[in-house]
């Protein structure tokens, strides 16, 4: 496993500490997938309700905040593929 792929699930586990309602993954490209569920968050590239495509920079700056989720998507910074609702509750859930 990558170490960017190390440090995202360690933010995404500090974020997400609640948990998830849903099957998420975030695939950061050239680097690997991340999983987000009810379980929490680990690397991995398992069947997800819905799939969240970004550059490495694109990734870090939303889990620091400095990007929101929301405008990443409107712009084309990220992808989405899969249920639009639960990506929105996620974006929320990451502040």
């Amino acid at each position: 496993m990558s170490k960017v792929i190390e440090g995202a699930v360690a933010a995404l586990q500090r974020k997400l500490a609640d948990g998830f309602d849903g099957v998420a993954k975030f695939v950061i490209e050239g680097e690997g997938a991340i999983m987000v569920d009810g379980s929490g968050v680990h690397a991995g590239d398992e069947a997800a309700d819905v799939t969240l495509t970004a550059t490495r920079e694109v990734f870090e700056d939303m889990l620091a905040g400095d990007l929101n989720p929301a405008s990443a998507f409107m712009t084309g910074k990220l992808r989405l593929d899969g249920d639009m609702g639960m990506a929105m509750r996620l974006g929320s859930a990451l502040g």
